[in-house]
């Protein structure tokens, strides 16, 4: 069945059941791995380091993930945890969103709603399924040596799981799903809405229009919808905060989202909130490059939907 472009559909009509496209699954591994083996994880270390160390400036934390290794630096926590998290969150997000995003279009949604709609679901999907503990594992990587402790990611990981149980390794995910719904609902709503709007302005509205759309358009879509996203920081911040194994003075024990957010709010006001929004809004924009730019490419390229 031909992918929907543009237009909606009939909503009278019967939805027309199309052959599952299971392709997306290895699609959206590929396209997430090359995402945090390039760009992404130096933006994702250098967004955990601001959120979790929010006295620091943008060049002091540079500074300090620098000293903890030099270029490696930047990629503390790729090998195995972002690995393994961007093959399993790119499968479940492009799979799942592709789907939903088809189907929602078919039923009549415009384009800027069937992207929200395949963004939630998506994202809701891939926090659920891998990404609680993955980013747990990727925060206790880069925020450990705030207190000076040399003892190993996973033996921290060993003694929490022995502690609290699985429930102790996947803190945070509530706050990691909020994250995710909203993050891929704006980055996906925002992208489709900016490209429909560069399409009509430059190739009219006829049914052929989106057939004319360049790379350029469809990145520079990408790049809109990436920096965008980032209106939600303040629950990545909370997330960071939720997932660090670092016990100052005065923070809360068994931090909920509203505990976090009331402890981030006491110490830094609203602008610890937003702690690391710069280096996010760079790796929303690679991410989103990445996963609807490069994803609606590939996808057209081997013919799925």
């Amino acid at each position: 069945m031909a992918p929907i472009t543009s237009g909606p559909v009939d909503p009278s009509a019967p939805l027309v059941k199309k052959p599952i496209s299971w392709n997306n699954l290895a699609l959206g591994a590929a396209l997430n791995l090359f995402e945090v083996s390039s760009l992404g994880q130096p933006f994702e270390v250098l967004k955990t380091q601001m959120a979790a160390n929010r006295s620091q400036s943008i060049l002091t934390a540079i500074k300090s993930v620098w000293q903890r290794g030099g270029v490696f630096g930047f990629y503390q926590g790729l090998i195995p945890w972002a690995w393994i998290e961007g093959s399993t969150k790119g499968a479940v997000l492009l799979f799942t969103a592709s789907e939903s995003e088809y189907y929602a279009r078919a039923a009549g949604a415009s384009p800027f709603m069937a992207g929200i709609f395949g963004g939630m679901t998506g994202g809701i999907a891939q926090a659920y399924s891998t990404m609680g503990f993955c980013t747990f594992m990727k925060t206790v990587e880069v925020t450990r040596s705030k207190a000076g402790a040399q003892v190993s990611t996973l033996k921290i990981a060993s003694d929490i799981f022995k502690k609290e149980g699985f429930a102790g390794i996947n803190k945070g995910v509530n706050a990691v799903a909020v994250r995710q719904c909203t993050n891929w609902a704006s980055r996906f709503g925002i992208t489709r809405y900016t490209q429909d709007a560069i399409i009509k302005a430059r190739y009219g509205e006829g049914p052929d229009a989106h057939k004319k759309a360049t790379a350029l358009d469809k990145g520079l879509a990408s790049v809109a919808g990436g920096a965008l996203s980032c209106w939600n920081q303040p629950i990545e911040v909370i997330r960071i905060e939720m997932q660090s194994q670092v016990q100052t003075p005065g923070r809360p024990k068994n931090l909920t989202i509203v505990k976090a957010f009331k402890y981030i709010y006491s110490e830094h006001g609203a602008r610890g909130l937003f702690k690391g929004v710069v280096p996010r809004i760079g790796l929303g924009i690679w991410q989103t490059v990445c996963m609807v730019a490069l994803g609606d490419y590939f996808k057209e390229l081997f013919g799925t939907n």
